[in-house]
Protein backbone atom coordinates (compact mmCIF):
# COMPACT_ATOMS: atom_id res chain seq x y z
CA UNK A 1 0.00 0.00 0.00
CA UNK A 2 0.68 3.58 -0.43
CA UNK A 3 2.53 5.32 2.65
CA UNK A 4 1.20 8.78 2.12
CA UNK A 5 -0.31 11.21 -0.10
CA UNK A 6 1.05 14.49 1.08
CA UNK A 7 4.23 15.46 -0.81
CA UNK A 8 6.44 17.73 1.25
CA UNK A 9 9.37 19.83 -0.15
CA UNK A 10 12.29 17.81 -0.58
CA UNK A 11 14.67 20.76 1.13
CA UNK A 12 13.62 23.00 3.58
CA UNK A 13 15.65 25.45 5.26
CA UNK A 14 16.32 25.88 8.94
CA UNK A 15 13.73 28.85 9.76
CA UNK A 16 11.35 27.00 7.62
CA UNK A 17 11.49 23.94 10.36
CA UNK A 18 11.80 26.05 13.38
CA UNK A 19 8.25 27.51 12.11
CA UNK A 20 6.51 24.28 12.35
CA UNK A 21 3.90 23.12 14.46
CA UNK A 22 5.55 21.43 17.35
CA UNK A 23 2.67 18.16 17.19
CA UNK A 24 2.50 14.52 16.88
CA UNK A 25 2.39 15.40 12.81
CA UNK A 26 5.66 16.64 12.49
CA UNK A 27 8.77 14.32 13.64
CA UNK A 28 12.25 15.39 13.31
CA UNK A 29 15.35 12.61 12.71
CA UNK A 30 19.07 13.12 12.65
CA UNK A 31 20.29 10.53 10.46
CA UNK A 32 23.75 11.60 10.92
CA UNK A 33 26.27 8.74 9.60
CA UNK A 34 30.37 8.94 9.11
CA UNK A 35 32.55 6.87 7.17
CA UNK A 36 34.15 3.60 9.04
CA UNK A 37 37.30 5.59 9.05
CA UNK A 38 36.16 8.36 10.82
CA UNK A 39 36.83 9.45 14.32
CA UNK A 40 33.30 10.85 15.26
CA UNK A 41 30.60 9.25 16.77
CA UNK A 42 26.89 9.94 15.90
CA UNK A 43 25.12 8.95 18.65
CA UNK A 44 27.81 11.12 20.87
CA UNK A 45 27.25 13.80 19.00
CA UNK A 46 23.36 13.24 18.46
CA UNK A 47 23.55 13.18 22.69
CA UNK A 48 26.06 16.09 22.98
CA UNK A 49 23.40 18.85 20.78
CA UNK A 50 20.26 18.23 18.20
CA UNK A 51 17.10 20.11 16.88
CA UNK A 52 14.82 20.36 19.88
CA UNK A 53 12.29 16.89 19.84
CA UNK A 54 14.71 15.16 17.36
CA UNK A 55 15.29 11.16 17.70
CA UNK A 56 18.20 9.44 15.84
CA UNK A 57 17.73 7.13 13.01
CA UNK A 58 20.66 4.55 13.01
CA UNK A 59 20.77 3.79 8.72
CA UNK A 60 23.13 0.87 9.93
CA UNK A 61 20.44 -0.95 12.26
CA UNK A 62 17.12 0.40 10.35
CA UNK A 63 18.60 -1.69 7.34
CA UNK A 64 18.73 -5.34 5.76
CA UNK A 65 21.22 -7.76 6.77
CA UNK A 66 23.52 -8.39 3.81
CA UNK A 67 24.92 -11.69 2.91
CA UNK A 68 28.14 -9.51 2.31
CA UNK A 69 28.44 -7.70 5.54
CA UNK A 70 27.50 -4.48 3.55
CA UNK A 71 25.90 -1.97 6.23
CA UNK A 72 23.03 0.44 5.77
CA UNK A 73 21.27 -1.69 2.92
CA UNK A 74 17.40 -0.84 2.57
CA UNK A 75 15.53 -2.35 4.92
CA UNK A 76 12.51 -4.61 4.18
CA UNK A 77 8.97 -3.14 4.27
CA UNK A 78 8.56 -4.69 7.97
CA UNK A 79 11.42 -3.26 9.15
CA UNK A 80 11.11 0.42 7.81
CA UNK A 81 7.35 -0.05 9.44
CA UNK A 82 8.86 -1.14 13.13
CA UNK A 83 11.28 1.40 12.88
CA UNK A 84 8.75 4.39 11.87
CA UNK A 85 6.33 3.02 15.10
CA UNK A 86 9.30 3.15 17.09
CA UNK A 87 9.98 6.97 16.75
CA UNK A 88 6.18 7.76 16.70
CA UNK A 89 5.61 8.27 12.83
CA UNK A 90 1.79 7.79 11.15
CA UNK A 91 1.55 7.64 7.47
CA UNK A 92 0.10 11.50 8.25
CA UNK A 93 3.52 12.40 9.85
CA UNK A 94 5.81 15.03 8.08
CA UNK A 95 9.23 13.50 8.38
CA UNK A 96 12.26 16.08 9.05
CA UNK A 97 15.52 14.54 8.28
CA UNK A 98 19.21 16.39 8.63
CA UNK A 99 22.50 15.25 9.10
CA UNK A 100 26.01 16.80 11.19
CA UNK A 101 27.67 17.40 7.80
CA UNK A 102 25.38 19.61 6.09
CA UNK A 103 24.30 17.60 3.43
CA UNK A 104 25.83 13.99 3.45
CA UNK A 105 23.60 10.99 4.87
CA UNK A 106 20.56 12.72 5.42
CA UNK A 107 19.73 12.57 1.39
CA UNK A 108 19.58 8.59 1.49
CA UNK A 109 17.28 9.07 4.58
CA UNK A 110 15.52 10.89 2.64
CA UNK A 111 15.45 8.38 -0.44
CA UNK A 112 14.42 5.46 2.03
CA UNK A 113 11.18 6.90 3.02
CA UNK A 114 10.19 8.56 -0.57
CA UNK A 115 10.91 4.83 -1.45
CA UNK A 116 8.88 3.28 0.79
CA UNK A 117 6.08 5.91 -0.63
CA UNK A 118 6.15 8.39 2.54
CA UNK A 119 6.49 11.27 0.60
CA UNK A 120 5.28 13.64 3.20
CA UNK A 121 9.31 13.79 4.01
CA UNK A 122 12.15 16.69 3.78
CA UNK A 123 15.35 17.52 3.95
CA UNK A 124 16.97 20.33 6.12
CA UNK A 125 19.59 22.28 3.91
CA UNK A 126 22.29 22.25 5.93
CA UNK A 127 21.52 19.97 8.39
CA UNK A 128 22.28 21.02 12.43
CA UNK A 129 25.51 23.21 11.65
CA UNK A 130 23.34 25.64 9.40
CA UNK A 131 20.72 25.63 12.22
CA UNK A 132 23.24 26.26 14.71
CA UNK A 133 24.62 29.30 11.95
CA UNK A 134 21.52 30.75 11.68
CA UNK A 135 21.20 31.07 15.78
CA UNK A 136 18.51 28.24 16.09
CA UNK A 137 17.93 26.74 19.43
CA UNK A 138 19.01 23.02 21.02
CA UNK A 139 18.93 20.12 23.37
CA UNK A 140 21.93 18.81 25.00
CA UNK A 141 22.34 15.94 27.02
CA UNK A 142 21.21 12.62 26.71
CA UNK A 143 17.79 12.80 25.32
CA UNK A 144 14.80 11.13 27.28
CA UNK A 145 13.15 8.59 26.17
CA UNK A 146 9.43 8.63 24.07
CA UNK A 147 6.93 6.36 24.98
CA UNK A 148 4.97 7.56 21.68
CA UNK A 149 4.11 4.32 19.73
CA UNK A 150 1.84 4.61 16.42
CA UNK A 151 0.90 1.90 14.14
CA UNK A 152 2.47 1.99 10.88
CA UNK A 153 0.78 -0.08 7.86
CA UNK A 154 3.29 -2.17 6.13
CA UNK A 155 3.99 0.16 3.27
CA UNK A 156 5.03 -1.48 -0.37
CA UNK A 157 8.72 -0.72 -1.55
CA UNK A 158 8.72 0.63 -5.15
CA UNK A 159 11.34 -1.67 -6.29
CA UNK A 160 12.28 0.08 -9.85
CA UNK A 161 14.16 2.40 -7.17
CA UNK A 162 16.60 0.10 -6.10
CA UNK A 163 19.16 -1.96 -8.22
CA UNK A 164 20.70 -5.09 -7.06
CA UNK A 165 23.99 -6.29 -8.50
CA UNK A 166 22.65 -8.57 -10.63
CA UNK A 167 20.84 -5.87 -12.34
CA UNK A 168 24.11 -3.90 -12.55
CA UNK A 169 26.01 -6.77 -13.89
CA UNK A 170 23.69 -7.15 -16.74
CA UNK A 171 23.51 -3.39 -17.47
CA UNK A 172 27.25 -2.86 -17.81
CA UNK A 173 26.82 -5.56 -20.33
CA UNK A 174 24.42 -4.25 -22.60
CA UNK A 175 25.70 -2.01 -25.59
CA UNK A 176 25.85 1.96 -25.24
CA UNK A 177 23.20 2.27 -28.26
CA UNK A 178 20.79 -0.16 -26.71
CA UNK A 179 18.27 2.50 -25.62
CA UNK A 180 17.53 0.04 -22.52
CA UNK A 181 20.62 0.53 -20.71
CA UNK A 182 20.68 3.40 -17.57
CA UNK A 183 23.48 5.63 -16.90
CA UNK A 184 25.28 4.66 -13.67
CA UNK A 185 26.48 7.97 -12.07
CA UNK A 186 29.28 7.40 -9.11
CA UNK A 187 28.94 10.02 -6.61
CA UNK A 188 33.18 8.68 -5.04
CA UNK A 189 35.64 10.87 -5.89
CA UNK A 190 37.01 11.04 -9.37
CA UNK A 191 40.97 9.55 -8.13
CA UNK A 192 38.97 6.58 -6.63
CA UNK A 193 36.89 6.57 -9.57
CA UNK A 194 40.19 6.26 -11.80
CA UNK A 195 41.77 3.67 -9.92
CA UNK A 196 44.44 6.20 -8.89
CA UNK A 197 43.59 6.31 -5.20
CA UNK A 198 42.65 4.04 -2.76
CA UNK A 199 39.52 3.35 -1.67
CA UNK A 200 38.62 3.49 2.37
CA UNK A 201 37.91 0.45 3.34
CA UNK A 202 41.23 -1.89 3.56
CA UNK A 203 41.51 -4.10 0.84
CA UNK A 204 38.94 -3.43 -1.30
CA UNK A 205 40.00 -1.93 -5.30
CA UNK A 206 39.47 0.90 -6.47
CA UNK A 207 38.06 1.74 -10.38
CA UNK A 208 34.82 1.75 -11.43
CA UNK A 209 31.50 -0.49 -12.80
CA UNK A 210 32.00 -0.37 -17.06
CA UNK A 211 30.20 2.61 -18.74
CA UNK A 212 29.75 5.05 -15.40
CA UNK A 213 29.98 8.01 -15.16
CA UNK A 214 32.11 10.01 -13.04
CA UNK A 215 29.84 12.42 -10.93
CA UNK A 216 31.47 13.34 -6.89
CA UNK A 217 28.32 13.90 -4.88
CA UNK A 218 30.25 16.94 -3.67
CA UNK A 219 29.46 18.68 -7.27
CA UNK A 220 25.87 18.91 -6.18
CA UNK A 221 27.04 20.68 -2.92
CA UNK A 222 28.04 24.45 -1.75
CA UNK A 223 30.78 24.41 1.35
CA UNK A 224 29.96 27.25 3.58
CA UNK A 225 31.81 28.41 6.81
CA UNK A 226 29.81 29.00 9.79
CA UNK A 227 31.04 32.17 12.35
CA UNK A 228 32.80 29.34 14.69
CA UNK A 229 34.50 28.57 11.68
CA UNK A 230 33.20 24.90 11.21
CA UNK A 231 32.08 24.08 7.53
CA UNK A 232 29.23 22.60 6.39
CA UNK A 233 27.47 22.16 3.17
CA UNK A 234 23.86 22.52 1.18
CA UNK A 235 22.70 21.82 -1.88
CA UNK A 236 23.29 23.79 -5.15
CA UNK A 237 20.78 26.01 -6.32
CA UNK A 238 18.94 24.21 -8.93
CA UNK A 239 21.13 26.33 -11.82
CA UNK A 240 24.14 25.17 -10.43
CA UNK A 241 22.67 21.59 -10.76
CA UNK A 242 21.83 21.47 -14.06
CA UNK A 243 25.52 22.61 -14.44
CA UNK A 244 27.28 20.72 -12.77
CA UNK A 245 25.33 17.82 -14.70
CA UNK A 246 26.23 18.92 -17.63
CA UNK A 247 29.38 19.36 -17.25
CA UNK A 248 29.81 15.41 -16.00
CA UNK A 249 27.34 14.03 -18.85
CA UNK A 250 27.19 16.67 -21.81
CA UNK A 251 23.83 18.45 -22.67
CA UNK A 252 22.13 15.90 -25.31
CA UNK A 253 22.50 12.93 -22.17
CA UNK A 254 21.74 15.51 -19.55
CA UNK A 255 18.69 16.94 -21.35
CA UNK A 256 17.39 13.12 -21.41
CA UNK A 257 18.02 12.42 -17.84
CA UNK A 258 15.68 15.40 -17.00
CA UNK A 259 13.23 14.42 -19.45
CA UNK A 260 13.36 11.14 -18.51
CA UNK A 261 13.90 9.25 -21.70
CA UNK A 262 17.44 8.35 -19.93
CA UNK A 263 17.53 5.90 -16.50
CA UNK A 264 19.82 6.89 -14.25
CA UNK A 265 21.41 4.59 -11.41
CA UNK A 266 23.20 6.53 -8.99
CA UNK A 267 26.23 4.75 -7.16
CA UNK A 268 28.71 5.86 -4.49
CA UNK A 269 30.91 3.55 -2.21
CA UNK A 270 28.39 1.82 0.22
CA UNK A 271 25.20 3.31 -0.79
CA UNK A 272 24.90 6.73 1.54
CA UNK A 273 26.41 9.32 -0.91
CA UNK A 274 24.40 8.08 -3.79
CA UNK A 275 21.83 9.81 -2.24
CA UNK A 276 23.09 13.20 -3.07
CA UNK A 277 22.86 12.27 -6.69
CA UNK A 278 19.73 11.23 -6.16
CA UNK A 279 18.58 14.34 -4.27
CA UNK A 280 20.13 16.81 -7.00
CA UNK A 281 18.49 14.42 -10.21
CA UNK A 282 14.83 15.15 -8.04
CA UNK A 283 15.55 18.51 -7.21
CA UNK A 284 16.33 18.87 -11.11
CA UNK A 285 12.83 17.53 -12.15
CA UNK A 286 14.33 13.73 -13.49
CA UNK A 287 11.75 11.23 -13.89
CA UNK A 288 13.88 7.72 -13.83
CA UNK A 289 17.08 7.53 -11.00
CA UNK A 290 17.15 4.76 -9.00
CA UNK A 291 19.80 3.91 -6.14
CA UNK A 292 22.19 0.92 -6.76
CA UNK A 293 22.24 -0.20 -3.10
CA UNK A 294 24.83 -2.03 -2.82
CA UNK A 295 27.08 0.41 -4.47
CA UNK A 296 30.94 -0.17 -4.82
CA UNK A 297 32.13 -2.48 -2.12
CA UNK A 298 29.07 -4.56 -3.01
CA UNK A 299 30.51 -4.43 -6.68
CA UNK A 300 33.93 -4.49 -5.79
CA UNK A 301 33.96 -7.56 -2.93
CA UNK A 302 32.64 -9.76 -5.72
CA UNK A 303 35.95 -11.63 -8.04
CA UNK A 304 33.55 -12.10 -10.79
CA UNK A 305 33.20 -8.16 -11.60
CA UNK A 306 34.41 -6.10 -13.91
CA UNK A 307 36.79 -3.47 -13.00
CA UNK A 308 37.98 -0.46 -15.25
CA UNK A 309 40.21 2.12 -14.14
CA UNK A 310 41.12 5.24 -16.13
CA UNK A 311 44.78 4.45 -16.02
Amino acid sequence: MSSTTAVAPLLLPPDAVNKLPTTRDVKILDATWFMPNSTRNARKEFATRRIPRAQYLDLDEVATPSELGLMHMMPSERIFANACERFGITPSTHVILYDGHGVFSSPRALFMFRAFGHTNSSVIDGGIPRWLAEGFPIEQGEPQPTHEQTTYPVPELKTSLIQSYDQIVKNSQMSPSDTAQSLILDARARARFDGTAPEPRPGLPSGHIPGSFSLPFTTFLREHRSPNGDTYTTMLPTPDLHRALLNAVGPAVAESIINGDKRIITSCGSGMTAGVLWLGLELLGAKAVALYDESWTGYALRSSSKIETST
